[in-house]
Formats: C-alpha cells, sequence, structure tokens
C-alpha cells in the first residue's frame, strides 16, 4: 500500500460555483484524474489511489454540489460537471490525463474528453456506460416515471439505486453506508443531474471522441445488450469484485485492473 501525500485545493467557477479537489502524487508521472458517481464525492477513490504507484499523480474531483464543492447554479448537464473538471485541469496546469469515471462520472469523462481532447488521453468506467437507460436513448414518459419517485420521495428514490446497484452477496451495512451518504445530496442537485444524465446521448458522445474507453463492469450487473451494442466501442472487462460501487469494497484489486486497462498513449 503506497503512502502519498496529499493536498486539497480549490477553483472558482462561474454561478458561484467552487470546486473542491485533491492532489496526491508526482507531477512526473502518469496522471489520473478520477470523476464520481452521483450522490459520491471524490474521497471515494482514495483506498484505489492507495495502491496505485507512487510516482504517479492522482487528482479526485468533487463535482458541483457534491462533497465539499458548492454552487448556485442550476445547469446539472454532464457537459457542464465536466467544464468543473476541466477549470480543475487548467488550475494544475495537466497537459495529459487518463480519466476514471464512475457511474454517472463516466458520462462526465466523455463529455470532457469531447471538450478537451488533446489533454484526455483514455477514458476509464468503473460501472458506467451500460445500464441506467443510457442507451437507447430512454423515452420521456420512462425518465419522468423514474424522476416521480425522487420527487415524491427523495430518499425512497436513493434507495432503489442502490438496491439497482446491489449483488446478491452485498453487505447490508456497506449497503447502508452508501445509501446514507448519496441521501446527503441535495434533492434539487440530485434530481436535476439525473434528469440531465437520462437526456444524455451516449452514442453522441461516443462518436464525437477518438479516445480509447474501457469499462470495468460487475457481472452481475452487466445488461448483455450493452456488449452486443458497444463491444466494438468500449472495451469491456467484467469482473466479480462486488457491488456497482466495487472500488470501495476491493480498492486493491481495482487498482490493479485499472493499470492493466490503462494505455501508454
Amino acid at each position: 500500500m503506497t503512502s502519498v501525500e496529499e493536498s486539497v485545493r480549490t477553483v472558482s467557477r462561474a454561478g458561484d460555483t467552487t470546486i473542491s479537489y485533491t492532489v496526491g502524487g508526482s507531477t512526473e508521472g502518469p496522471t489520473w484524474v478520477y470523476v464520481h458517481g452521483w450522490g459520491c464525492r471524490r474521497t471515494d477513490f482514495a483506498p484505489v489511489a492507495a495502491f496505485l504507484p507512487a510516482d504517479h499523480r492522482v487528482i479526485t474531483v468533487d463535482l458541483a454540489g457534491h462533497g465539499d464543492s458548492t454552487s448556485a447554479r442550476t445547469d446539472w448537464t454532464m457537459a457542464e460537471f465536466a467544464r468543473d473538471v476541466a477549470a480543475v485541469l487548467e488550475a494544475e496546469s495537466v497537459e495529459r490525463c487518463a480519466v476514471v469515471g464512475h457511474s454517472l462520472g463516466g458520462a462526465v469523462a466523455l463529455e470532457l474528453a469531447r471538450q478537451h481532447p488533446e489533454v484526455v488521453t483514455q477514458i476509464i468506467g468503473l460501472d458506467s456506460f451500460h445500464y441506467l437507460g443510457l442507451y437507447p436513448a430512454i423515452d420521456d414518459g420512462a425518465a419522468r416515471g423514474l424522476l416521480q419517485t425522487f420527487e415524491d420521495d427523495f430518499a425512497t428514490g436513493v434507495r432503489s439505486l442502490v438496491v439497482m446497484g446491489s449483488v446478491p452477496d452485498t453487505d447490508p451495512e456497506f449497503g447502508e453506508a452508501i445509501f446514507a451518504k448519496a441521501s446527503r445530496l441535495a434533492p434539487a442537485v440530485g434530481i436535476s443531474a439525473l434528469a440531465e444524465m437520462l437526456r444524455w446521448d451516449m452514442d453522441e458522445a461516443l462518436a464525437a471522441v477518438p479516445h480509447a474507453v474501457a469499462t470495468l463492469a460487475v457481472r452481475g450487473l452487466l445488461d448483455p445488450a450493452a456488449t452486443e451494442r458497444y463491444g466494438d466501442r468500449i472495451d469491456f472487462v467484467v469482473h466479480d469484485l462486488g457491488s456497482h460501487h466495487f472500488l470501495l469494497e476491493q480498492p486493491e484489486e481495482t487498482a490493479k485492473l485499472l493499470l492493466a486497462s490503462r494505455t501508454t498513449a
């Protein structure tokens, strides 16, 4: 396990937005940028980062409205979240990086690559790109039904996502910890971000970026239709490391998969 000194920093954006992020490791080595999922935060990646080489630089970002990042804006699109990350990369003078996106963070990573193709070298999803109505585009009626659950009772909606992301042997206490964390997300932010995620066009984003895309997909959650539809565009690395939040359950094994999936570009 690697011990890496970290520095917590902030960068300001429009819309009274302050993005909090962490930088650790060496500026001389390869750079990893981590983008968390819906209702999560940058610290989720800390256990994984501890198993990455000490000479690698790791930047983890709290998206607006999540973790320690604050915002008064009303735009919660994947593209705007990507601009949060881009502001961090600019502040840190990052010239080349691999972006790791968990769940919704995978969509943000693709948008970041679309905005800055010269900086992003590769996108690696953590249980991303293969469910939650991202393909084919979900119709308005289905989207409205899903969002209505959150509008009626936000906690019930969050609980449904935790259940969806669980596998048969998921530790109930672990599931409760994930639920407690995600439930702290402001409902206005959470519902708006979900709505924008459901409107997001993954096919369009994939077509717009030339970068290598992989996803570390939980076997028990992987929709076979995803591999049929995107198998020639996305490298599906199927594993049995745990639930949708496997990076917290098996950080060392997650780090090994990330290192094995990383390209040399």
